[in-house]
C-alpha cells in the first residue's frame, strides 16, 4: 500500500486545470496498479481536489482531512461547494480535526497530518519559495525534513491567477 498525501496552489488558472490533472493522473497510474493507492486531500479548491478526482478515478481509495469544524461553512465558496461534498462523500475516512475556526494553525494541524500520514507527497507547486505563511512550499520544505519524498507536478503551461 502507498500512501500520497497532496499539497498545492489552490489559484490555477482555468487553463491549468486540465494539465495538472493529466499530470496527476500520470503520476498516480503508477501506485495504483497494484490497487492499494491511499490518497489524503483537505480537497480545497484547486490541486487538493483535482489530486482527490484523480486518485478516485485511479481506483485508490480518499481519505480527507478538514482542518476545522466550521470549515465548510466558513471556507468553502459556492462554487466548490458542490465537489467538496462528492469528495467528502465518495472518502473512505473523514478526519475533521478539533480546530473550532478555520486559521492558520488548523492549516498548519491539516499539513502536519498529511505529512504524518504519507508515504509520499505530490506538490502542485511552481517552484517558488515560502512567504512564511505555512503554504505549499512550507509544506513541501516539512515533507523533505521528515525525509518523505516528493513529487512535483508543476506541467509546462501551469499557471497561477494574478
Amino acid at each position: 500500500m502507498t500512501t500520497i498525501a497532496v499539497t498545492g496552489h489552490m489559484d490555477l488558472t482555468e487553463d491549468s486545470i486540465p494539465l495538472v490533472r493529466t499530470a496527476l493522473d500520470e503520476l498516480l497510474k503508477q501506485y495504483a496498479e497494484d490497487g492499494e493507492l491511499v490518497g489524503v486531500s483537505c480537497i480545497a479548491k484547486g490541486s487538493d481536489s483535482l489530486f482527490a478526482e484523480a486518485v478516485l478515478a485511479a481506483g485508490g481509495r480518499l481519505t480527507v482531512v478538514i482542518p476545522s469544524q466550521d470549515y465548510r461553512q466558513s471556507k468553502v465558496k459556492p462554487d466548490h461547494a458542490a465537489l467538496f461534498d462528492h469528495l467528502v462523500e465518495a472518502a473512505d475516512e473523514v478526519l475533521v480535526l478539533p480546530h473550532e475556526t478555520a486559521n492558520r494553525q488548523a492549516y498548519e494541524s491539516a499539513n502536519a497530518v498529511l505529512i504524518e500520514r504519507a508515504d509520499r507527497l505530490v506538490a502542485v507547486w511552481n517552484g517558488e519559495p515560502s512567504t512564511g505563511k505555512g503554504g505549499t512550499a512550507d509544506t513541501v520544505l516539512a515533507a523533505q525534513g521528515a525525509g518523505i519524498p516528493v513529487d512535483v507536478v508543476w506541467p509546462r503551461g501551469a499557471a497561477r491567477k494574478n
